[in-house]
C-alpha cells in the first residue's frame, strides 16, 4: 500500500512539473518568441522585409542579403531618432519597437515565410530631411501631427548621426530622441496653461485689464519682464507675453490649480507614441505669495516639459478641444478630452491674436498660423531655450507643431524660422 502511495505521489509531482515546464514555455514563447524567429535572421530567410515612409520611400530593408538602411545619407540621418538601429542604440527606434510588425511575424503562425512584408509609416522622409536642415547643426526638436487624424508626418531629434557612416566621436546625446526622451525649461508657452486655467476659474478675465511697467515685486523680489507693456487686455498681454500679467495671474490662481491644470493638460505625464513611453515633465509648487509661484505659472521656476506633451496641447487646442493620439502606424482612433469647445475656442483666437498682432503674419506667408512662443531662460550664462508651438488652421493641412532649439536664443526667431520652414514644406507636398 506505502509503495502505491509513493508512486501515485511521484505521478503527481512529475506531472505538476510538466505543466509547470509547459506553462514556463508558453510564457517564453509569448514573451520572446518573436526574438526566436526568422527577423532576426534575415539571411536565412526567401522574405524581404522593408520598412517605408509614407510614399513608399525606403529606409530600412532586410532580406538574405543582409541589412540596409535607406540609400540617402539625408534621410538615414534625419530619421535616424525614429528609425533607430539594428544594434538597438536608440530606444525610441521602430526598429526596436516594432519587430513583430515589420518580420510579419504572428504566434500562431510564425513569420510569413515566402510573403515579403512592407510597413509603412506616417513618417514623410523628405520633410524630416528638411526639419533637419533647418535646425541647421543646433540641438533641438522639430515635431509635426496632423491634429484630425493623429498621423505625425515629421519627426526630428538633433544631434543625430548617419547610422551607417557613424562620426569616430559622438556627439553628446546623440542617441536621445529629444521629441519624446526629454525635458525642457518651457518659458513661455507654458503661459498657454496658466491662460487655460484663468479662463476656466477667473469669470471677469476678458473685463479685466493688467498693467506693465517693466516687473512686479513678489515678497521683496522683482519678477522682470520682457518689456514694458503699459495697460493691457488679456488678449494683449498674452500676444507680450508679459511676465506681470501672468506672475499676477498665477498668484491669483495658486499652486495647488496651476499644478492641477499641468496635470490635466498632460504635461507631468508619461505618454505613449505607439509603443514608446515619452518622458514626464514636472511642476513644483512653491508657497502662495511666492516668487516661486509667480514664476511657475510664466514657465520658469522647476518647470520642465517634454516636447512632445506640448505637442498634444496644441494638438487638442486646434481640434476643438478633443485630442487625437498621434501615432506614426496609421490614423489613429485613440482619442483624450482636454477641454470644451468653447476654451478651445478662446485659446485659438488669442493664439492667432498673437501671430496676426504681434509676431506678424508676414513671417508666416499664406499660413493661417496659432501659436505661441517661448524664450525660456536656462541660466549658468546659456543662452535661452527657443520654443515655437501652434498649429495651422487649414481643413486641407490640420497640421499642430513645436519647436525646439537649445540655447537657440528668441523664441520667434529661432524656432519660428524653422517652424515656417517645415509647414510651408508639409503644405505644398500635400
Amino acid at each position: 500500500m506505502k509503495k502505491v502511495t509513493f508512486r501515485a505521489s511521484f505521478s503527481i509531482l512529475i506531472a505538476i512539473a510538466i505543466l509547470a515546464g509547459l506553462a514556463l514555455y508558453i510564457f517564453r514563447y509569448i514573451e520572446k518568441g518573436e526574438e526566436w524567429a526568422l527577423y532576426f535572421d534575415a539571411s536565412t530567410s526567401s522574405c524581404t522585409y522593408k520598412l517605408v515612409d509614407r510614399n513608399g520611400v525606403s529606409l530600412a530593408t532586410m532580406d538574405r542579403g543582409g541589412r540596409f538602411y535607406s540609400p540617402d545619407d539625408e534621410v538615414r540621418t534625419s530619421c535616424y531618432h525614429t528609425i533607430g538601429d539594428y544594434a538597438g542604440n536608440v530606444g525610441t527606434g521602430i526598429l526596436v519597437n516594432f519587430k513583430r510588425e515589420l518580420s510579419g511575424y504572428s504566434p500562431i503562425t510564425g513569420i510569413r515565410e515566402g510573403e515579403d512584408v512592407t510597413l509603412k509609416i506616417t513618417l514623410d522622409a523628405e520633410l524630416n530631411k528638411i526639419a533637419y536642415s533647418a535646425l541647421a547643426g543646433r540641438s533641438g526638436a522639430v515635431m509635426l501631427v496632423n491634429y484630425k487624424t493623429g498621423e505625425v508626418p515629421c519627426m526630428v531629434s538633433s544631434p543625430s548621426m548617419d547610422p551607417l557612416n557613424p562620426p569616430e566621436t559622438l556627439p553628446d546625446g546623440v542617441y536621445l530622441n529629444r521629441c519624446i526622451s526629454s525635458t525642457f525649461t518651457p518659458g513661455s508657452v507654458f503661459k498657454i496653461v496658466t491662460l487655460t486655467a484663468a479662463l476656466e476659474n477667473i469669470p471677469d478675465l476678458y473685463q479685466r485689464t493688467f498693467t506693465c511697467s517693466g516687473g512686479i515685486e513678489v515678497s521683496g523680489v522683482y519678477v522682470k519682464c520682457s518689456g514694458t507693456h503699459g495697460t493691457q487686455t488679456i488678449e494683449q498681454a498674452f500676444a507680450n507675453s508679459c511676465n506681470c500679467a501672468f506672475g499676477e495671474l498665477s498668484l491669483e490662481l495658486g499652486a495647488d490649480t496651476l499644478e492641477e491644470y499641468a496635470g490635466r493638460l498632460g504635461l507631468t505625464s508619461q505618454h505613449t507614441l505607439d509603443k514608446v513611453t515619452t518622458a514626464a515633465g514636472s511642476f513644483t509648487k512653491d508657497t502662495a505669495g511666492s516668487p516661486g509661484l509667480a514664476w511657475s505659472g510664466i514657465g520658469q521656476f522647476e518647470d520642465l516639459v517634454c516636447p512632445y506633451s506640448m505637442l498634444r496641447l496644441v494638438s487638442a487646442i486646434a481640434n476643438d478641444g478633443k485630442l487625437v493620439e498621434p501615432s506614426l502606424m496609421g490614423t489613429s482612433s485613440k482619442t483624450t478630452d482636454f477641454m470644451t469647445k468653447t476654451v478651445a475656442d478662446k485659446l485659438t483666437d488669442m493664439m492667432n491674436y498673437n501671430v496676426v498682432y504681434h509676431y506678424g503674419k508676414d513671417n508666416f506667408p499664406n499660413l493661417n498660423v496659432c501659436a505661441k512662443t517661448g524664450t525660456a531662460q536656462v541660466g549658468q550664462g546659456k543662452e535661452n531655450h527657443a520654443w515655437f508651438v501652434g498649429f495651422i488652421l487649414d481643413e486641407a493641412h490640420p497640421y499642430a507643431f513645436v519647436v525646439l532649439v537649445e540655447n537657440g536664443g528668441s523664441g520667434l526667431t529661432a524656432a519660428g524660422s524653422i517652424a515656417n520652414t517645415v509647414l510651408q514644406a508639409a503644405v505644398n507636398r500635400n
